[in-house]
């Protein structure tokens, strides 16, 4: 990862206070009430970062003082654009170039959140869709409300979905907004643009180590993981892209569903119901391989067995990807397979016993002593599950194994 600030006209004095590579990563200290770092993830945004800056400064540093970080992931001249743009502008300007884009977009402001010395941090994109005249207002309506999060709206009065072309990102983007408020309510209240990628937010709010960013949706992620307390909104216009083609794929559709998914099993109780209702979707596959098996002449008993093989390869494939995908690293493939595969048949060859002992000792009725027993072993096998299979191994030292590399 490379880190250097550009040149900017009218900074010369403040140049060691703006000096982006030491070790800290600070940014740059700037003490003036309001001041904001606004932070800008680019990926082959070479045709729009001039254009950008330059409205930037037409807008911004006569209302407040700023700066710039750009956080780079691009394979074109983007950095070089951003150099020759810099010598132009009247705030400091630095980039970020990294060499892989973890995290995707909402990594690239994380690290960008890094970097922040200011009051204030905006984020926003490159491509000017985001009406870069906005700034000051954001800034504005978090000092006068007091909020810790201000949000540019397209769904509020006096705001516009108008650059998103096309019925199909229409759609997607109003469904993408109604399942994150309905996975989310308490956490999005007052929030009526979750996808939106142009907010404000204080910097003392944000713990950066704390956020776990996958995909293109920060807003997301910072609202739900930091809690800020007071939310406020301004309505923006969404505008034409200036230059270039959109970043949306299906690929990052799909980032975005996992994102969500990590974000509502954060909790164990959130974990567990996933982790159940995995678990019932696998009765499909085993009831389907037991027919098979059944129709192919095999006893019931061996078929039984078998069957259940196709239940646990479906949940652990289920698990895999949608549960504890962040956590795969933390053991060969081969060791999770073989460690689930024994924990999800030991709870057939517990569940018999449990339900003895619940109707010879206890006196349960046999449907009574079967429920109890698919409930405990559920719980086992989930606590099992997490503590045995995705939780990170321990070395000599006693420290995490965290550095294993994911299969």
């Amino acid at each position: 990862m490379s880190i250097w600030p550009m040149d900017a006209t009218g900074s010369d004095e403040d140049e060691d206070a703006h000096e982006l590579g030491d070790p800290a990563l600070r940014g740059a200290e700037v003490s003036e009430p309001g001041a904001v770092t606004i932070i800008i993830p680019t990926f082959n945004e070479a045709g729009n970062v001039g254009e950008l800056l330059r409205r930037l400064t037409e807008s911004v540093p006569s209302r407040l003082p700023c700066e710039v970080v750009f956080v780079d992931d691009s394979t074109d001249d983007t950095p070089a654009v951003i150099a020759a743009a810099a010598q132009d502008c009247p705030f400091p300007v630095a980039v970020i170039h990294r060499d892989e884009p973890l995290g995707g977009l909402g990594g690239a402001v994380v690290e960008g959140l890094r970097t922040a010395g200011s009051d204030w941090v905006v984020v926003m994109d490159a491509d000017l869709q985001h009406p870069p005249a906005l700034v000051p207002e954001l800034v504005a309506a978090g000092e006068s409300t007091n909020a810790d999060l201000v949000v540019a709206s397209r769904y509020i009065a006096g705001g516009s979905r108008a650059g998103l072309a096309g019925g199909y990102r229409i759609a997607v983007s109003r469904g993408a907004t109604w399942l994150t408020k309905a996975l989310f309510p308490r956490r999005l209240r007052g929030i009526s643009d979750p996808m939106s990628g142009f907010f404000a937010i204080r910097r003392s709010v944000v713990t950066a180590d704390a956020l776990k960013p996958l995909g293109y949706k920060i807003l997301l992620e910072l609202a739900v993981r930091c809690r800020p307390s007071e939310v406020a909104e301004v309505p923006f216009v969404f505008q034409d892209r200036f230059a270039g083609e959109s970043k949306s794929s299906a690929k990052e559709g799909m980032r975005f569903l996992r994102h969500l998914v990590e974000l509502r099993t954060a909790s164990p109780v959130a974990r567990m119901l996933v982790f159940g209702l995995i678990g019932l979707s696998g009765f499909v596959p085993n009831l389907l391989a037991l027919h098979a098996l059944n129709n192919a002449g095999m006893h019931y008993l061996p078929a039984e067995i078998l069957a259940n093989q196709a239940g646990v390869a479906w949940n652990f494939l289920l698990i895999e990807l949608l549960l504890f995908r962040s956590r795969r690293g933390h053991r060969h493939w081969a060791d999770r397979v073989g460690r689930f595969a024994l924990i999800a048949n030991a709870d057939l060859v517990l569940r018999i016993p449990l339900i003895a002992l619940f109707v010879g000792e206890w006196g349960m009725g046999v449907l009574t002593a079967t429920v109890a027993a698919l409930l405990l072993t559920f719980v086992l096998r989930f606590a099992g599950t997490e503590a045995l299979v995705y939780l990170p191994r321990r070395n000599r030292s006693g420290r995490n194994n965290r550095d294993r590399k994911v299969a």
